[in-house]
């Protein structure tokens, strides 16, 4: 697995994010795509260790294309500046908890959770954790699992509507979004053991996944 050529090809896009410079340089974006597939490759081999239900999943499965949807966005660069994979059992479209593994210039990121539930759904999380309270404090409140992840980016001001407003632990409930990232430096991928690092980690967010997918599941 060769690190420094992915990270090359990132500065080279960021700096020269257009059509024409992509064409003529195209073997060097095929070089790190195939490095970065690799990479998850071994990530997902990991992960299968502890979550049987990873195996089986390849790259292909949880990669997405280089080219950004510029249709709704004002930034028309017409390339993304991170390479991502999704590693969901359930395929990554789906609502099902999974992990996600990000490397980027300046944000490279291990994360996780079920973003942009239906409002079905994310009502349905919200009164499981309601409902199991101790169990889900258990996870989110473990010191092992803070050492990698806080949930949430993004909040209500107001606690969610059928859920009394002064509920002890309305803060859980007011997330906007079930996930999870833990942000990692760029020269994290020069230590030796960082597979060890990231195993760790997404053991730790296995926790939180099947805490919300015993819910979500049963929507799929």
């Amino acid at each position: 697995m060769n690190i420094p050529v992915i990270f090359h090809f990132l500065e080279e896009v960021t700096a020269h994010n257009n059509r024409e410079w992509f064409k003529a340089n195209k073997e060097i974006y095929e070089e790190a795509r195939n490095e970065f597939d690799k990479i998850l490759a071994l990530v997902i081999a990991r992960i299968s260790l502890f979550d049987e239900t990873i195996r089986g999943v390849q790259p292909k499965d949880c990669t997405y294309r280089i080219y950004r949807d510029t249709r709704f966005s004002q930034d028309k660069t017409p390339y993304k500046t991170h390479f991502g994979g999704y590693i969901n059992a359930h395929g990554k479209k789906s609502d099902h908890c999974g992990y996600y593994f990000h490397i980027e210039q300046g944000n490279s990121m291990l994360a996780g959770g079920s973003y942009c539930l239906p409002p079905n759904i994310l009502k349905a999380v919200r009164q499981a954790i309601y409902d199991n309270m101790d169990e889900y404090r258990s996870i989110v409140e473990d010191e092992a699992f803070k050492r990698y992840f806080t949930v949430g980016e993004e909040f209500l001001k107001t606690t969610p509507k059928g859920f009394p407003r002064d509920y002890e632990y309305a803060h859980y409930l007011k997330c906007k979004q079930y996930t999870c990232y833990h942000p990692l430096p760029d020269n994290f991928f020069l230590r030796t053991d960082w597979p060890d690092y990231v195993e760790d980690a997404f053991k730790q967010m296995k926790r939180f996944a099947d805490f919300l997918n015993y819910t979500i599941d049963d929507f799929e």
